[in-house]
C-alpha cells in the first residue's frame, strides 16, 4: 500500500515539475516578446530609406559569399 502511495506521489511531483517548467518558459517568452515590442522604433514617413524593403547590405553580401557551395 505504501509502495503505491509513493508512486502516486512521485507522479504528482513530476507532473508539477513539468507544469511549472512550462509555465516558467511561457512567462519568459511573454516577457521577452513584450520587451522586444517596446524596443522596436515605429517607422514614420520621414525615414523612407529604412522602409524601402530589401537591400543588399555588406552583412547580407558577406552571408551570400560564405553560403556558396
Amino acid at each position: 500500500m505504501s509502495d503505491n502511495k509513493a508512486k502516486v506521489s512521485r507522479r504528482n511531483f513530476l507532473l508539477a515539475l513539468g507544469a511549472g517548467g512550462a509555465a516558467g518558459g511561457a512567462a519568459i517568452v511573454a516577457r521577452s516578446v513584450r520587451s522586444v515590442a517596446q524596443a522596436q522604433p515605429v517607422a514614420t514617413g520621414d525615414d523612407k530609406k529604412s522602409t524601402k524593403g530589401y537591400h543588399a547590405s555588406a552583412h547580407i553580401r558577406n552571408y551570400y559569399r560564405t553560403a556558396k557551395v
